[in-house]
């Protein structure tokens, strides 16, 4: 029998990588988010965390279709995705009660509940009720896990398309795409009581073509890139030139940037996933390749700060919606402490410590413990053994 597959350290880093990110993202007015990666260029956080997703479900599923057919298959999928549809009502609802709760509490400057623009959602609960369990209302701070769920239900029909030939597979996903940037999309506000043209903000159309680049790469349809000098070069050039482009300084300080950004938008448009995007995170995927070395040797010597990381990467969807629910009542905290240097260090450092936690309690319990836990028993005393004769 084969043995236990050993987990590749690359995904689990990055993945964890990409949750410390994200945190900060979506914590309200945090000075820090002018440091992540996505105010230097094109991409963020969000193509790590899809590219990541779709490498780990060609690990997951992958297997399961070539083992057990198509329609074991797509029965995994649903699955998956019936999990992910729960853990998306859940952080809407535990948000929804957490805003309205901070605003009751009359503590906290900002009206929270207004922030996420969630009003519509209690002035006319019945019908967006409806919108949100069918996914067609989506406010923007909780698409990505909707996105998430219309990219898995895709993989049976790419995969449908690899069992012909993996190019038809790489074809599909690369029409998908061109279609959702002319304009396939999915509607986020039908339910309103004057209904909206809003879309998602996510597209899931074209978000899929980095999914399934991930997806690629991991299941052997793309070969990976060979380790070159010039190829370094390249994207190092890329990443460089794309500076000027992406921050805020020099945007603000350049007529020239900021012209180009208005007349180009479609390059770099977040929502249906402009090519320079793309583009941007595959030279940064691909540095991060060469330098972690080969298996991500690098990662296996990192001692213990790397495997904390990795620990929050194993455990990616867990944290990702207990990020989401805590990042909205560490910017209230945030705002109502001033939003000073001092503060945002110990609301980013609470942070982390709570998604690490988080991490910990979900590989604890998917160990699950009480299978092989047994209680400590004591030997009869002389008295109960003459009373049991």
């Amino acid at each position: 029998m084969p043995g236990p597959r050993i987990r590749d350290p690359r995904l689990d880093f990055f993945r964890g990588i990409g949750m410390f990110i994200i945190l900060i993202a979506h914590i309200t007015n945090n000075p820090w988010t002018l440091w992540i990666p996505a105010r230097f260029g094109f991409s963020d956080a969000t193509e790590m965390f899809v590219f990541c997703s779709g490498m780990a479900s060609a690990i997951a599923f992958g297997g399961v279709f070539s083992r057990a057919g198509w329609a074991m298959g797509a029965l995994r999928i649903a699955h998956r995705v019936w999990q992910v549809y729960w853990v998306h009502l859940g952080v809407f609802f535990i948000t929804l009660a957490l805003m309205v709760g901070l605003n009751a509490s009359g503590a906290f400057p900002r009206d929270e509940v207004e922030a996420l623009n969630l009003q519509p959602f209690l002035t006319n609960a019945g019908p967006n009720l409806i919108g949100l369990l069918t996914l067609t209302y989506v406010p923007n701070y909780f698409d990505i896990l909707p996105m998430y769920l219309v990219i898995l239900a895709l993989v049976p029909v790419i995969m449908a398309f690899a069992a012909v030939d993996v190019r038809l597979a790489i074809l599909a996903s690369l029409v998908l795409w061109m279609a959702a940037t002319a304009g396939l999309n999915l509607p986020a506000e039908v339910w309103f009581a004057k209904p909206s043209a809003r879309e998602w903000y996510f597209n899931p159309f074209a978000w899929q073509l980095v999914f399934f680049a991930g997806f690629a790469l991991t299941a052997g349809w793309l070969p990976a890139p060979p380790v070159s000098r010039v190829l370094v070069a390249l994207a190092l050039l890329v990443v460089i030139v794309s500076i000027p482009f992406a921050w805020y300084k020099i945007i603000n300080a350049s007529e020239f940037v900021r012209g180009w950004r208005g007349d180009w938008k479609v390059l770099f448009d977040k929502s249906d996933f402009g090519i320079l995007r793309l583009v941007h995170f595959l030279a940064l995927a691909y540095l991060a390749w060469v330098a972690v070395g080969p298996g991500g040797a690098v990662l296996r010597r990192g001692g213990a700060v790397v495997a904390l990381i990795a620990s929050v990467g194993q455990q990616s969807l867990a944290v990702f919606a207990a990020s989401m629910v805590m990042a909205r009542v560490l910017g209230a905290v945030l705002d109502l402490a001033g939003g000073g240097a001092l503060a945002a260090l110990a609301v980013n450092l609470t942070g982390f410590a709570l998604i690490i936690l988080v991490a910990k309690l979900a590989a604890f319990f998917k160990r699950e413990p009480w299978k092989t836990a047994r209680t400590a028993t004591l030997a009869p005393t002389p008295e109960v053994q003459k009373w049991a004769a």
